[in-house]
């Protein structure tokens, strides 16, 4: 038969759909002619998103031809106004009479195959510094080193406008890629949700915020928990696979319940990112008035993160205390937020945003982080990996990645926190042992771990994607 040729208009190993033409041909085509992907004129001869097919044997009656799904000719009819350069997929109804071949070698699949995924973040410019876009950087830092082609922007042209835009033009509203990935719950991300269902694009969806965790956040936050909850349920539901940082944040999950698989993967931690962080030590204590032991925490200043014990443990301590992030002092912020940062107990420092996320990890001592609710807390890793001392508040989270007493310090109660600050600060090889264990914990969070798991998955769920099975959650 002949053999399918692309030319730039077509996707490599692309699957198509041809039709099987009975009929005696004026002209049979000689063995060795090409079908091309489109003509001169640049009509298309084969349908976008079709499934594969092709002949394993043409009989000297038989020609392949390509056929739309009105049953128009490709190569000898003008298409009609409605359908010109808008290819549709054929329904079932349409596909019942018609017989179907397998390409001969099939379609591959697994790791010999390329694979281009989106990894969407919308809001990314001002989710930069945030834990969901540190979570989303580390995935991008992480593919690279596999050989998934990475795309960011959904959109043809980059952004909604440009793609608004081609598709005035009569172009496509979105980019192309093989598997989507999102990492937000916005608009942005639904439609993406839904052009990749409407059009049986694989759908990876990322749990990076919770009914659980958005509580005690913003303004009004925890009074909006619930309504969240229930669209968070019908949202994360539409995917082929969910994954959540941790097997806690997948047990809250199922709680809801999520109708899809779910599957825990750690958010990693970006070590690289982090060298020559011991060099910024003198200039940002320094720019912030820091001396002697350093009681620190890296994030978004909220009170689910722990905000009020903070500030009380250092009422009672004489050390400094930082936190390194910026906080909102508007309409959004809490009454927790407005009362710490505009009066502070006076060894409390509230940096705002800092230029360099190492200058912090730089200046602190000990690592407290007295949080209510995370679904991983990369901040804790990066102190780890820093070979900081670490003081967490003891939450179901943290039992399935830290050891109280080996790699850090767990506690419940202000008292507690108290204590351990004042342990640590007092006791140098205490800090030194619990410091180095810690490093050692976080490096089994390496983003080239992060990196082939992550790439196993998104070729595990394209390839169920392909054979129409769910994806299967083994240990």
């Amino acid at each position: 038969m002949p053999r399918l040729q692309p030319n730039a208009r077509g996707r490599p190993r692309a699957e198509i759909r041809v039709a099987l033409v009975a009929g005696e041909p004026p002209e049979p085509p000689r063995q060795s002619d090409a079908v091309p992907f489109a003509d001169s004129a640049g009509e298309t001869d084969v349908l976008a998103g079709a499934v594969d097919v092709a002949s394993g044997r043409r009989l000297p009656s038989e020609v392949v031809q390509s056929l739309d799904s009105l049953r128009r000719n490709a190569h000898t009819e003008a298409p009609s106004p409605a359908s010109k350069g808008v290819p549709k997929r054929l329904g079932a109804s349409k596909q019942k009479d018609r017989k179907r071949y397998t390409l001969s070698p099939p379609p591959r699949t697994g790791d010999d195959v390329s694979l281009r995924a989106l990894n969407y973040l919308e809001l990314e410019s001002r989710l930069e510094r945030s834990g969901i876009g540190t979570a989303t950087d580390q995935q991008r830092a992480a593919l690279d080193r596999t050989d998934v082609d990475v795309v960011t922007s959904p959109w043809r042209g980059g952004d909604p406008f440009s793609g608004v835009r081609s598709l005035a033009t009569g172009n496509d509203l979105f980019e192309e890629y093989d598997l989507a990935h999102c990492n937000l719950v916005g608009p942005g991300s639904l439609a993406v949700a839904r052009h990749a269902r409407r059009n049986d694009i694989p759908l990876i969806l990322h749990t990076h915020v919770t009914r659980e965790d958005f509580a005690e956040s913003f303004r009004g936050s925890t009074t909006v928990a619930p309504a969240l909850g229930r669209y968070l349920k019908w949202f994360y539901s539409q995917a082929d696979l969910v994954l959540c940082p941790s097997e806690y944040t997948k047990r809250v999950l199922e709680s809801y319940p999520v109708d899809a698989p779910i599957r825990s993967m750690t958010n990693g931690v970006d070590v690289e990112a982090l060298e020559g962080f011991e060099g910024l030590r003198e200039e940002y204590r320094e720019r912030y008035d820091l001396s002697g032991t350093v009681v620190f925490l890296v994030g978004n200043v909220f009170e689910r993160k722990g905000l009020t014990t903070f500030c009380r443990v250092a009422e009672e301590t004489p050390y400094d205390f930082a936190w390194f992030g910026p906080y909102d002092t508007g309409p959004h912020a809490s009454k927790a937020v407005r009362r710490w940062t505009s009066d502070s107990p006076e060894n409390v420092t509230f940096t705002g945003w800092i230029d360099d996320i190492r200058g912090a990890y730089g200046a602190g001592d000990v690592y407290l982080f007295p949080t209510k609710n995370e679904n991983q807390g990369i901040a804790v890793l990066e102190a780890m990996a820093c070979g900081k001392a670490v003081v967490l508040r003891d939450i179901p989270v943290f039992e399935e990645f830290y050891t109280d007493g080996h790699d850090c310090l767990k506690c419940e109660t202000d008292e507690e926190f108290r204590a351990a600050v004042e342990r640590l600060a007092g006791d140098d090889a205490l800090r030194e042992r619990l410091g180095e264990n810690a490093r050692q914990t976080a490096m089994e969070h390496s983003l080239d771990r992060v990196g082939e798991r992550l790439a196993a998955t998104y070729r595990e769920v394209r390839d169920a994607k392909r054979v129409g099975r769910p994806v299967e959650l083994g240990d």
